[in-house]
């Protein structure tokens, strides 16, 4: 098995996937931030400080003191009883509060997604090396399990010659055994 066989166990897309991840190298090259417009930082700054405890201590005071203020100006108040007016002030406050709120989190949606897609593609990039890995090295075990496979076998095959070798001849009957000369049983002869 060759690396071109470890590609095609990969899918052409998957393949394609990959190739392409390479070469932008996402882990890298994090997504742009970019400098937000005034709208943008006036929403965000706005949403911090609507959705503040110190923005909703400072409202219920001065609603507090508006009412107090009124209430007690019996012939000077500027909004009597039913407080009509500061009906009228929050109301826009909430109109206007809300579309910027929406603003902000919309924006924040937007990096947050593209933050999602940027971890989505280093995920996936280090999936696909990861299976590629794991594909070598399986088959790096099985190039050096058939080395050693076919060592044993040629080792088994010296073993078996070698005790071929050490096995006495078949002789002929009657005819003794052929020692070399020198050899000690051939002294008497």
């Amino acid at each position: 098995m060759t690396m071109r066989d470890l590609k095609s166990r990969l899918s052409a897309e998957e393949h394609k996937l990959l190739v392409s991840l390479r070469e932008r190298k996402p882990a890298r090259h994090p997504p742009p931030e970019g400098q937000p417009a005034f709208g943008e930082r006036l929403a965000d700054a706005v949403a911090s400080n609507v959705g503040s405890w110190t923005f909703i201590t400072v409202q219920s005071v001065l609603l507090c003191l508006w009412i107090v203020a009124n209430g007690m100006a019996w012939f000077m108040s500027w909004d009597p009883y039913p407080f009509i007016l500061l009906n009228l002030v929050l109301s826009f406050q909430a109109a206007f509060t809300a579309p910027i709120i929406m603003m902000s989190q919309n924006r924040q949606s937007t990096i947050d997604r593209r933050n999602a897609q940027h971890d989505y593609d280093v995920n996936t990039k280090a999936e696909l090396e990861i299976e590629l890995l794991h594909q070598k090295i399986d088959l790096m075990r099985e190039q050096e399990l058939t080395l050693l496979l076919q060592m044993v076998k040629r080792l088994e095959d010296r073993l078996l010659l070698a005790e071929g070798d050490e096995k006495p001849q078949a002789r002929p009957e009657g005819r003794p055994e052929e020692r070399p000369e020198g050899h000690p049983e051939n002294a008497g002869t």
